[in-house]
């Protein structure tokens, strides 16, 4: 399979998938395009190819990436009707770059390959900023012949690119990133609202911060989303809310303890409560505002 002029398909065209799907059509490649809510005229005007179903792309691309919401979501997409593995023909290469169980993950992998196909789990994090500047982290899981063969495409939607191991691998690393985002999330959330209860100019203290040891790309981003009230998605709430449950029932199964994963996922809900499912999920510090009475910028 060559590196130019490849077959490609992309299954899920969302706030992620298009502009992901965006990179391989603008890069020359031929890009069979299918989502439920329709192709988007912006990449079939680029050059993409919309296909009916998900089973359209399998059988006329050699590599099908999925970028959908959930696990179901990936069972109905590889396994439903007119799906991908029903088409799927030896020695095809399906991506599922969502986040997902990685339990079903392992398990979605060996009925693919039971079909004389590779699987690869390969989730990303960097959002929609990340998606548009094709800056996505890409941790990937499965085979390294697999994984050589489809490294350039993924570089074009990424660039901090690493095989993490075997099949859920991948989407094991995707949880632990999904931990850490929102523990800092409530971190910078915590801090910010602290400063400008104390009377402080929050802006000035996350620009003050920036150049630290607390400096981080939350604090850079979902810091100023805070300060300038701006909630918009970027990353929902509710997928946010879907992954820390992946790391709290993995949890379980292991024997182990994430409070403060808990925690974190508590405020997700409590924000779920005011009606903020599809808030971005920089938006968990309004349920500490709740909890302190006070906003960001108004609490001096």
């Amino acid at each position: 399979m060559n590196a130019k002029g490849a077959k490609l398909g992309f299954i899920g065209l969302g706030i992620m998938g298009k502009p992901m799907a965006g990179h391989l059509v603008a890069a020359g490649h031929e890009v069979f395009l299918h989502s439920r809510s329709g192709v988007p005229q912006e990449l079939l005007s680029a050059g993409g190819i919309g296909c009916t179903s998900g089973g359209e792309v399998a059988q006329r691309a050699d590599v099908i990436f999925t970028m959908v919401p959930d696990t179901p979501d990936v069972e109905r997409v590889l396994f439903g009707e007119d799906g991908v593995a029903a088409a799927l023909s030896k020695g095809k290469t399906v991506v599922d770059m969502s986040s997902i169980s990685p339990i079903e993950t392992k398990q979605f992998a060996k009925n693919v390959n039971a079909l004389g196909c590779d699987y690869l789990d390969a989730p990303v994090s960097g959002g929609e900023v990340g998606a548009k500047g094709a800056t996505l982290t890409i941790m990937v899981g499965g085979p390294q012949a697999a994984f050589e063969r489809v490294r350039p495409y993924f570089g074009l939607m990424g660039k901090n690119i690493t095989l993490v191991g075997g099949n859920g691998d991948g989407q094991t690393c995707k949880v632990a990133n999904q931990i850490i985002v929102a523990l800092t999330i409530q971190a910078v959330g915590e801090a910010l609202l602290f400063a400008s209860k104390a009377g402080a100019d929050p802006a000035k203290v996350r620009e003050a911060l920036m150049g630290g040891f607390a400096g981080s790309r939350i604090l850079e981003v979902h810091g100023e989303r805070m300060i300038k009230r701006n909630f918009q998605p970027g990353f929902r709430i509710e997928l946010h809310q879907k992954d820390l449950g992946l790391a709290l029932a993995g949890a379980r199964a292991l024997g182990l303890a994430l409070p403060n994963t808990a925690a974190a996922q508590q405020m997700f809900s409590a924000c779920v409560a005011q009606g903020g499912a599809r808030w971005d999920h920089s938006a968990l510090v309004r349920a500490l505002e709740v909890l302190g009475h006070c906003e960001i910028g108004t609490a001096g």
